[in-house]
């Protein structure tokens, strides 16, 4: 998840509890938050706010699709045809992997297409995956990706607390 638009932490924190809200879905883990400048998109953009939240859910992929989309719209975000691609917003949420997955539908393509060359996905990703994780495409491991990528990141870390106790997990629940 990501934000970029007015109050970040606070989108952030509103997304983790809605996400501990959803009908058959549980917050397994809360990874670190990352500010990182943003990529691609219009210039003059804020900083994002970066974190990855590991859900253990019986919602199918295009059901949790749907549930982060209106996630998304309770906090402002706008319609695909209203929004400028890669610009700025409130909240940004994606299915960026869904066990060892492939899914290519429209609308919904799992793992996700860039997660491999993106480190802002995957700086946070590697705080909450398994070590056994690997991506379903190319076999790499969540660590072997972030290694092919960590010269090129320039980013902050924040402290996690306040975000992990809003999905309602304590200290002691991190990865």
């Amino acid at each position: 998840m990501g934000s970029n638009l007015g109050d970040r932490w606070g989108h952030l924190t509103a997304a983790c509890q809605a996400l501990a809200a959803l009908a058959d879905t549980r917050v397994a883990a809360v990874s670190g938050v990352y500010e990182t400048a943003p990529v691609g998109g219009p210039s003059g953009q804020g900083a994002f706010l970066n974190a990855v939240v590991a859900l253990e859910t019986t919602l199918s992929p295009s059901e949790l699709l749907a549930a982060l989309q209106a996630v998304e719209r309770s906090a402002g975000r706008p319609s695909r045809a209203e929004r400028t691609h890669w610009g700025p917003r409130p909240l940004d949420l994606d299915v960026l992997a869904y066990d060892e997955r492939v899914i290519d539908e429209p609308g919904l393509h799992v793992p996700h297409p860039r997660l491999h060359e993106r480190w802002f996905v995957l700086r946070p990703l590697a705080d909450v995956a398994s070590p056994a994780w690997r991506h379903p495409l190319t076999g790499a491991s969540v660590a072997a990706m972030l290694e092919a990528v960590e010269a090129d990141a320039a980013a902050r870390r924040h402290a996690p607390d306040a975000l992990r106790a809003s999905a309602g997990l304590g200290a002691e629940d991190e990865r």
